[in-house]
């Protein structure tokens, strides 16, 4: 059974075919609003409350749209409103760029981000620093995996904007990056002791 008939029997009333669409997108769902949120047990109330809020809504899903956009945009929503309900604004933990697939689509990616283990929390640090909307196209590509069709769906923009934004958002990202890795590399030289110079006698 395709994913639209399991749609369609989730609209009539079906629990059963919800749960099913929820357990094909869950991770995806829960990967997304641990990256917003920051924390674990934020993640999950967001993700259950926007699932809540999805099943409430369904009935005025198009099935003409794909599901999982529509999924996650609802998610993405709650989680950030937790954020700013709660005002954490915690460190996300490496471990999420550890996950199989972050190391997938770092594999994948057409930009070719190289995250270094030691500068991911860096790197994390600095997504926060970017206009909202750009964190939330950032996180959906990399932590949840989404296309850029997809990402477009759950921004409500074209896709030509979606791939502008993730080219413009990942360069600065790169460029911060690399220009404090650069930094750091060169205090670390000073201390250095050059090739010819011996200790004292």
């Amino acid at each position: 059974m395709d994913e639209r008939a399991i749609v369609e029997r989730a609209q009539s009333g079906d629990v059963d075919a919800f749960g099913r669409l929820l357990r094909e997108h869950q991770p995806a769902a829960l990967r997304l609003a641990y990256a917003i949120t920051g924390h674990a047990g934020d993640a999950e109330d967001a993700a259950q409350e926007g699932f809540v809020n999805a099943w409430r809504a369904l009935a005025s899903f198009d099935l003409d749209r794909p599901f999982r956009p529509w999924l996650l945009k609802i998610v993405a929503n709650e989680a950030r409103a937790r954020r700013r309900w709660s005002g954490r604004r915690r460190r996300l933990h490496s471990r999420l760029a550890e996950s199989a697939v972050a190391r997938k689509h770092r594999a994948e990616s057409p930009e070719g981000m190289v995250i270094d283990g030691q500068m991911v929390e860096r790197i994390l640090e600095e997504i926060e620093r970017l206009p909202e909307v750009d964190q939330i196209a950032l996180k959906l590509r990399y932590f949840a995996g989404m296309s850029t069709a997809e990402i477009a769906e759950s921004l409500d923009e074209p896709a030509g904007t979606t791939r502008s934004r993730l080219s413009r958002a990942t360069r600065k990202l790169r460029e911060r990056v690399t220009a404090e890795r650069d930094q750091a590399s060169s205090q670390a030289s000073v201390w250095r002791k050059p090739a010819n110079e011996h200790e004292p006698t």
